[in-house]
C-alpha cells in the first residue's frame, strides 16, 4: 500500500496513532520509516510535550547517577533527529554542553568521584571550568556534562503535525473510546479500519478505559521564559532547576516537581520556587515573559510503559516517558515497533506486563 494514498482513499491502515506528542511522534516516525500507513488523531488536551525544557542529558545531576539505558538511548535519539530535521525543513536540534555551577570544593570532590564511575565516565568532564559568564557568580567553578543539548519541542511537534496535516496523515479530534470495536485482524474507529491501534496519550491516559488501570501518575511541572539583559550564556547552565539561552536576552527556565496538582495551570508557589532558584544562580534582575506548566506522564519506577493489551493484541501503549521524552521517545518507539512487528521481546523493565497482577 502506497504511503502517498491518502486516508479517505485507503481500506485498512497499518497504525492509527492515539496522541501527538513526543511518544507519538516518535512512534509515526518509525512506522514511516518502515513504509507503514498512518493517522495520528490529537486534540490538543495535553501539553507536557509541547512547554517541556527539551532537554537531553545522560546524567542526573542530583544524584550523579547515570539516566537509564542512556548511551543506547542517545545513539537512537542522535539518527532519529538526524534523519527526521530535512523532513519537516526546520532545526530544532541544539547539541549544547551542560554545565554544572559548583557551590562548594565538596560538589567539585563529588563531581571528581563520579566521573570515575565507569557508567559517568563517557558524560561527565574531568576538567573544571572557570569560565566567567556574565550575571553568574561561580566562585567554585562549573563541571561539564557531555553529549548534551535540548530539543525545541514546540517547534518540532508544529512542524511534524503540519507534515503529517499534508500528507492527510492528522486528525485534530477527540478520540472516543467507544467507537473502538475489535475484530480479529483489525481495529475498527468510526470510518477508520487499523492493524494496530497506539495510545500515546501522555498523562491523558487516565480516561482510557483499555490502559487506565496501569500507575500512571502525573508530575506537574513550571517553566518560565525570563528576559535578563544582563545575562550572557552560550550554553545550559543546570543546578536546582536549568537555564537554557534561547537569544535575544531571552531564557527558559525550569522546572518544578509537584505530585499533587494534576492541573496545567501555573501557580503562585511554582513561581515563588522559581524565582528562588533563580537568585540562587544568577546575580542580575530578570523579567518573567511567560509562565507555563504542564503535568508529565511519570511512572513510580521511573519506567516507561511499553507494551500489548492483555486481552486485545492490536492495541498497545506506549507512555510513561517521564521527564526524558525527547531522550525516550524514539528508543521506546524503537522498540515497540519492533515487538509488533517482529515479534522481538520487550525487556521486563518497560513492559506493562510488570504490572499485570499488582493493583493501581
Amino acid at each position: 500500500m502506497s504511503l502517498l494514498c491518502s486516508i479517505q482513499n485507503c481500506s485498512m491502515i497499518d497504525y492509527l496513532i492515539v496522541g501527538c506528542g513526543l511518544a507519538g511522534i516518535s512512534f509515526a516516525e518509525e512506522a514511516l520509516k518502515h513504509n507503514k500507513t498512518i493517522l495520528v488523531l490529537d486534540n490538543d488536551s495535553q501539553s507536557s510535550s509541547k512547554i517541556a525544557g527539551g532537554l537531553y542529558n545522560p546524567v542526573i545531576l542530583k544524584r550523579f547517577s547515570e539516566v537509564w539505558e542512556a548511551q543506547s538511548q542517545l545513539v537512537i535519539m542522535n539518527t532519529f533527529y538526524a534523519q527526521l530535521q530535512p523532513r519537516i525543513e526546520q532545526q530544532f536540534d541544539y547539541k549544547m554542553p551542560i554545565l554544572r555551577k559548583f557551590f562548594s570544593v565538596e560538589e567539585q570532590n563529588n563531581w571528581f568521584a563520579a566521573s570515575d564511575k565507569p557508567n559517568l565516565a563517557p558524560f561527565l568532564s574531568t576538567e573544571l571550568h572557570f569560565k566567567a559568564y556574565k550575571g553568574i557568580q561561580a566562585d567554585f567553578g562549573y563541571g561539564e556534562v557531555m553529549h548534551t543539548g535540548y530539543v525545541d519541542t514546540a517547534s518540532l511537534l508544529s512542524a511534524y503535525r503540519d507534515y503529517l496535516t499534508n500528507n492527510n496523515w492528522f486528525r485534530l479530534e477527540a478520540f472516543d473510546y467507544s467507537e473502538v470495536v475489535v475484530q480479529e485482524d483489525y481495529v475498527q474507529y468510526k470510518d477508520i479500519q487499523a492493524k494496530h491501534l497506539i495510545f500515546a496519550e501522555g498523562f491523558g491516559l487516565h480516561a482510557n478505559p483499555f490502559f487506565n488501570h496501569l500507575p500512571l501518575d502525573g508530575t506537574k511541572g513550571e517553566l518560565f521564559i525570563i528576559k535578563a539583559p544582563g545575562l550572557d550564556l552560550d550554553i545550559i547552565v543546570n543546578t536546582s532547576v536549568f537555564i537554557l539561552p534561547l537569544g535575544n536576552n531571552l531564557f527558559k527556565v525550569g522546572a518544578t516537581y509537584n505530585w499533587k496538582d494534576k492541573t496545567d495551570l501555573p501557580t503562585e508557589d511554582g513561581k515563588t520556587e522559581l524565582v528562588a532558584r533563580i537568585r540562587e544562580i544568577i546575580d542580575c534582575d530578570f523579567e518573567i515573559v511567560s509562565h507555563f506548566a504542564g503535568v508529565r506522564p511519570t511512572v513510580r519506577d521511573r519506567r516507561p510503559l511499553v507494551g500489548t493489551h492483555a486481552e486485545h493484541d492490536r492495541i498497545h501503549v506506549l507512555n510513561g516517558l517521564g521527564t526524558r521524552g525527547v531522550m525516550l521517545g524514539p528508543a521506546m518507539a524503537k522498540v515497540l515497533y519492533d515487538w509488533i512487528e517482529n515479534q522481538i521481546p520487550l525487556v521486563k523493565e518497560i513492559d506493562i506486563q510488570r504490572f499485570a497482577n499488582k493493583k493501581k
